[in-house]
């Protein structure tokens, strides 16, 4: 039985105006294992390739009676390839001659079938497509998967304070279940890290957790990046592009920064959240999906509801579950662990003999207020381990002080401290909305996101 990558019976789709013609496809391709459907005309084939997907199209030329151009058969051809180019067509005629041959293959079809057929090589031809469209299909998404997936290791989840223990508490009762899950807290705080957790405590753990930095997709990619786009639906989309929603199937899909998604794209996330539907830009083919959504935030959505800018219904089909992380200040006991996790990791990394810490090290790192939180702890041992010259980190080596940058002149401190320190000041004025922040600093989100990736914001 011929079967997709999925498992289900292959699929095909054919077409002629003949209803003989179509009953002795079916008889032929049924017994094989494929799953047949038929239409008896242009109109409908563009309407079952709407409405459904197939592993292959079988079309005849002509339509109209006493029509012997083929000039119907080519134009629906132009239009089935540019509406899916991946799915294999194979033309048939009655009136086969070499031109018309020829121009089949230049727009398009995958091979030319003349009537009368012999059965053993339609099956033949049929079989070496299909078998070809879920070979390209498989690759298209391995490549995705390569590009925008999350590493093979996942963060370890060191929490041992008891600050967190009912932040552990809720991801034991949450994680096996597919409930969707707003995790809430301040930058760095380790919100993809509770995505990570929740997912791999989920019957969907062997399916991909896709993580999207929705707050730094400019407002004209956003469809394309979540939903995918097929080949011509812009000037830049010089093929088909599985979004990732596609990509999460079976799975989950993270949406950090959710906060700061705009309105209008709010409505369309909302839309795909409550029927489980997406369409890719450019096509009217309707696909559903399969994924649990976990999104994340540090900002106050409640208030932003009030104000209008977030869609209150939005935030309930988000938050059937809420998490909030406390802030590192208020988890002091996790430091030193936390710390030495980082150490074991940048040590092993750039191999370095660097195997712990000093006493005035560790005090410096418990007294320090850590706004930047676990990102930032982060940040300060990578740079530890690379500027330490002992077998132990020393607190000269955190250069805690410097990054305070309180009481430093700005004509003491370089370029990028001071943009450091910019950056820092624009986001507690406007209370960690980046988009204000951005807009003040006179520059894009995705350029301020990129600055506080770098400075461990």
């Amino acid at each position: 039985m011929i079967r997709s990558g999925t498992g289900r019976p292959a699929r095909v789709l054919a077409a002629d105006d003949q209803e003989h013609i179509l009953e002795a496809i079916e008889l032929l391709l049924r017994p094989q294992g494929y799953k047949v459907d038929t239409a008896r005309s242009p109109a409908l084939v563009r309407e079952a390739l709407a409405a459904a997907s197939y592993d292959a199209v079988l079309i005849d030329l002509n339509y109209t009676r006493d029509t012997t151009s083929g000039q119907e058969g080519l134009d629906l051809l132009s239009q089935i390839v540019a509406l899916d180019s991946s799915v294999p067509v194979i033309v048939m005629t009655a009136w086969a001659n070499v031109e018309l041959a020829v121009e089949a293959m230049r727009r398009g079809a995958r091979d030319f079938i003349q009537k009368p057929w012999e059965n053993e090589r339609m099956l033949a031809i049929l079989r070496t497509q299909v078998e070809l469209h879920r070979a390209l299909q498989q690759a298209s998404c391995l490549e995705a998967e390569n590009r925008l997936l999350r590493a093979e290791r996942r963060p370890e989840f060191i929490a041992t304070s008891a600050a967190m223990q009912p932040v552990l508490e809720v991801i034991s009762r949450v994680g096996p279940s597919d409930a969707n899950v707003l995790v809430t807290g301040e930058h760095g705080t380790g919100k993809e890290v509770v995505a990570q957790t929740l997912h791999a405590l989920s019957p969907r753990a062997q399916r991909p957790l896709v993580a999207v930095n929705t707050g730094a997709i400019p407002d004209g990619l956003f469809e394309s990046e979540l939903f995918g786009h097929v080949k011509g639906a812009f000037t830049d989309a010089r093929t088909d592009r599985i979004g990732r929603f596609e990509l999460a199937e079976g799975g989950a899909v993270f949406l950090d920064e959710i906060g700061n998604v705009p309105l209008r794209q709010q409505a369309k996330l909302l839309r795909v959240l409550e029927s489980g539907e997406v369409e890719r830009v450019g096509s009217s083919r309707t696909r559903r999906v399969d994924v649990r959504v976990i999104s994340a935030t540090n900002a106050d959505l409640a208030a932003a509801c009030a104000s209008g800018q977030f869609r209150e219904d939005l935030l309930f089909r988000l938050n059937t579950v809420e998490i909030h992380l406390p802030p590192l200040r208020e988890r002091r006991e996790d430091i030193p662990l936390l710390a030495a996790h980082f150490l074991t990791r940048y040590a092993a990394r750039y191999r370095r003999q660097v195997q712990g810490f000093d006493g005035a090290a560790i005090q410096a790192l418990k007294q320090y207020a850590w706004p930047g939180n676990v990102r930032e702890l982060d940040h300060t041992m990578e740079r530890a381990v690379l500027l330490c010259r002992t077998p132990e980190i020393q607190s000269a080596d955190l250069a805690l002080n410097l990054q305070r940058g309180q009481s430093q002149n700005l004509e003491e401190l370089s370029l990028e401290a001071v943009e450091s320190v910019l950056v820092r000041k624009a986001l507690q004025r406007f209370e960690g909305n980046v988009s204000q922040a951005a807009e003040a600093l006179g520059l894009s989100r995705g350029a301020l996101y990129r600055r506080m990736e770098k400075y461990g914001i």
